[in-house]
């Protein structure tokens, strides 16, 4: 289906960003790096994070046909908040 908006944060540190890792890998999603896609269940998401910047991209580049864009954005950015709250 559709690709959605990169979405940015801001203000996320290093120690925000290794729970987001933790938080994803326990998931049995494949976060490892600064920059990289990874795929569950048909639903393909990209990353960048800049720690000099502490910047966080998120974009969710593919769903399967029931599962809505915004659906995936809104899962992100719950988990985003959560890790960095």
């Amino acid at each position: 289906m559709g690709q959605g908006e990169p979405q940015i944060f801001s203000s996320i540190t290093p120690g925000h960003y290794t729970k987001l890792v933790e938080k994803a890998n326990a998931a049995g999603i494949d976060l490892s790096g600064n920059t990289g896609k990874a795929s569950k269940f048909g639903v393909e998401v990209a990353w960048n994070y800049a720690p000099e910047t502490q910047q966080l991209t998120l974009q969710c580049l593919k769903t399967p046909f029931f599962v809505k864009t915004e659906e995936v954005n809104s899962k992100l950015r719950e988990l985003v908040q959560n890790c960095a709250g």
